[in-house]
């Protein structure tokens, strides 16, 4: 099997093994790591439908980190798709009105993040063992809302590590900051910022630019990296669960081997949909990555347009985790169709930080054919909840219901009639007050957490432990700060 290395989308000519790559996060020079080649899958679609989804994983994963053995790969595997997720499967595909909804929500904390932050601590400390990392490994993290509490939940405790996540403290749901304020673990720390998600975002880039304060905890024991999905690590356990949907739809006769699907993903930092862009690389038969944004809808502009542009107003949605408007790992798919020019990825950067955008060029923009963007604004997001509930039964959450309405936007557009799969990124009880209120606007009058119990009744559906767990948890985390007090805040921690 060829070994892939890793290198920065800027330009860095250091090369790198996988497991330096994770351990990494992000480049020197401010660069994401992208694989020196997309590897093919090796296996055919029907040996991988046979297979269940640890299996299945193995198969996609040592493809991309080659550096890791065998058996070091299947004991991550084991120890993070076990029973912390409520269902065998682990990521199930329920079929509703004309589409399939891929649930990547059934692990620790309800969302997406934990198919692949279930992982990554085990991928990152197999890493530390491997390179001879005696010094202690500071995550830090900034969350648009879902990241953190799967970062938090997958690091607590883990010896060697500590983990300091950042939020925008008036930008996530009421269920989402209790679940992370809530958060066990001597080594967690979790912080609400007077900002919103990119603030956030840029302050973590900042210090981790920062050379000099990198060298001053150096001395003291201590190496920054990231669980944000600008590390290699994130992305490459992201992969798996599309090849993992398109086998099931195989398995089940609902697709002939090598039919073609699309996939609708609810995208704000642009990694989720990467991933299948992946997939669709190493051989899965994807025809249209269909990109669903809410108000913020840079990235939909981006693919009309061609101009990348955050120099606009920036919305507070019912759907918190896609409120972003600089998507950052946009930039390695800019990487591949810049064709794989590190300089030029560099200088579309450089735009993008100084002057809040830039444009690709046409030549450039034929790449991007592989996909359509979509948007739905905040009455259409809560129609599509209501449309799908009354249908069918089936309750879907804020995020998946911007994909479910730009999807079904996508084919009443184009006609096309390719089977679908629709990420569904979190679950509803995640956003219970916006789900419920969009069903029937009565349900306002209600608390969070009788909002909760009403929703189990309506979807007849189990109110997931996570849930269950904040009910009456005290909170641990009280820490608020400007976002130009990031850095003090991890020196006080690490003291």
């Amino acid at each position: 099997m060829k070994e892939v290395t890793y290198s920065s989308t800027r330009g860095d000519s250091a090369r790198l093994t996988a497991s330096m790559a994770i351990l990494k996060g992000l480049a020197a020079d401010g660069g994401l790591f992208v694989p020196d080649s997309i590897p093919a899958l090796d296996k055919s679609l029907k040996e991988l439908a046979e297979m269940d989804y640890q299996g299945l994983a193995y198969e996609v994963m040592k493809l991309f980190l080659t550096d890791y053995t065998e058996d070091e790969l299947k004991k991550c595997i084991a120890a993070a798709y076990d029973s912390k997720f409520d269902t065998e499967e682990i990521a199930p595909l329920s079929e509703s009105c004309g589409s399939y909804y891929l649930e990547l929500y059934h692990g620790a904390t309800i969302a997406f993040k934990d198919m692949a932050l279930s992982l990554l601590p085990h991928l990152m400390t197999t890493a530390a063992k491997k390179n001879g990392l005696d010094k202690e490994i500071v995550i830090l993290t900034a969350t648009s809302g879902d990241t953190g509490k799967a970062a938090l939940a997958g690091f607590a405790d883990v010896p060697g590590t500590r983990i300091v996540v950042f939020y925008p403290k008036s930008g996530v749901s009421p269920i989402q900051e209790k679940q992370m304020v809530t958060q066990r673990g001597a080594n967690t720390m979790v912080v609400g910022i007077h900002g919103n998600f990119d603030d956030a975002q840029t302050g973590v880039k900042k210090i981790f630019g920062d050379a000099g304060f990198a060298a001053e905890l150096d001395k003291k024991g201590f190496v920054f990296s990231s669980a944000n999905s600008i590390n290699i690590g994130r992305l490459v356990p992201q992969i798996c669960y599309y090849v993992y949907a398109y086998t099931r739809l195989l398995k089940e006769g609902r697709i002939a081997d090598g039919e073609e699907i699309n996939v609708c993903v609810p995208t704000g930092n642009f990694g989720n949909i990467l991933a299948a862009f992946y997939a669709k690389n190493m051989g899965l038969p994807v025809k249209k990555l269909i990109c669903a944004s809410n108000t913020n809808k840079v990235l939909f502009d981006f693919f009309e347009s061609g101009t990348y542009d955050r120099n606009r107003e920036f919305h507070v949605t019912t759907s918190p985790s896609m409120d972003i408007l600089i998507s950052s790992n946009l930039e390695r798919l800019i990487y591949y169709i810049a064709g794989c020019d590190a300089d030029r990825c560099a200088e579309l950067m450089r735009e993008l930080s100084s002057d809040g955008k830039y444009t690709i060029k046409d030549s450039e923009k034929a790449g991007l054919s592989d996909f359509y963007g979509g948007y739905a604004d905040e009455k259409e997001t809560s129609e599509q909840i209501a449309r799908i509930y009354s249908e069918s039964g089936y309750v879907i959450d804020t995020h998946t219901a911007v994909a479910s309405y730009v999807c079904d936007q996508y084919k009443a557009k184009t006609g096309d009639k390719t089977p679908v799969v629709i990420a569904s990124t979190a679950s509803p009880y995640k956003f219970t007050r916006s789900v419920m209120n969009s069903i029937d606007p009565e349900y306002d009058k209600k608390t969070d957490f009788e909002l909760i119990d009403d929703l189990a009744k309506l979807s007849n559906t189990a109110i997931p432990q996570a849930i269950e767990d904040i009910r009456t948890a005290p909170v641990l985390h009280k820490t608020e700060c400007d976002i130009d007090e990031m850095k003090q805040v991890i020196e006080g921690f690490l003291k």
